[in-house]
């Protein structure tokens, strides 16, 4: 399912929204520059340099970095400080601090940061007007930040990258399922060979996704699957609750119930 757009008009201009659209679009094309491709990403040791590690988060002081190799095909691999038989320093490492920020920016691939910018741009206006540029874009960074810790709770010893916008667009659709219930969503459905475009709540598509999240990555902790293109199912869902938790504590304004979409 693929959503296109809700039926809830805009009464502002988005500012910040599209702001982060362009950041994001931004630093896809900056961290390509040290390697990688177009439609495959950067390169990994921009992942590794620019990702949030958990290691790294629950290792103050320790850094990380990958031997000679291929993340995705195995061949290479992170290796930290701290862990057995490793010794030195890795050269040229932002803090970790940092990459908890620059995290929210990076993406692995084009198909990643196209599904991710597709949805901030769906459900991401209408949650900013409720707020206010200034506390979205708060919400939005905080909940990129609760993103990264629930994913780091769960696997506080992991050193593979977290990387995306979608911890933070995750806290986007817990704000967005709360306070818009009642919204409906055009939708472009694949079944195998049948395309069709639907109205769906705004309730069903996001509690879909949502439950989703959870149960695939409640299958990753009975069947763990590494390397650097797994998801991180638990900063979504992290992030989702975070939303949900909060929105409505920085609500400046309220919108009237929307319209259905008109029918032809």
């Amino acid at each position: 399912m693929f959503p296109l757009k809700d039926n809830i008009p805009n009464e502002r201009f988005p500012l910040i929204t599209v702001a982060l659209l362009a950041l994001n679009v931004i630093a896809y094309l900056v961290s390509l520059r040290g390697g990688g491709s177009f439609f495959g990403g950067p390169a990994d040791t921009t992942v590794v340099h620019y990702g949030a590690i958990p290691y790294e988060l629950t290792h103050p002081g320790k850094h990380c970095d990958f031997t000679t190799g291929s993340l995705t095909s195995g061949a290479g691999q992170i290796i930290c400080q701290g862990q057995p038989g490793v010794q030195g320093s890795p050269p040229g490492q932002p803090a970790t601090i940092v990459t908890a920020f620059t995290s929210m920016f990076m993406h692995g691939g084009f198909l990643h940061i196209a599904g991710n910018m597709l949805f901030l741009w769906i459900f991401g206006p209408n949650v900013e007007d409720s707020l206010g540029h200034v506390r979205y874009l708060g919400f939005y960074l905080v909940g990129g930040l609760a993103a990264l810790g629930a994913q780091t709770l769960i696997d506080p010893g992991s050193t593979v990258p977290t990387l995306g916008a979608s911890g933070a667009i995750a806290a986007v659709l817990g704000g967005y399922i709360l306070l818009f219930p009642r919204a409906r969503i055009l939708t472009l459905i694949f079944i195998v060979f049948f395309v069709t475009i639907v109205e769906l709540p705004a309730m069903l598509l996001l509690g879909v996704w949502f439950l989703e999240q959870l149960y695939f990555g409640s299958a990753g902790l009975t069947n763990p699957v590494g390397g650097s293109g797994s998801v991180a199912y638990f900063a979504h869902i992290g992030g989702f609750v975070f939303g949900l938790a909060l929105v409505r504590a920085l609500v400046v304004r309220h919108k009237s119930e929307p319209p259905r979409f008109p029918v032809y």
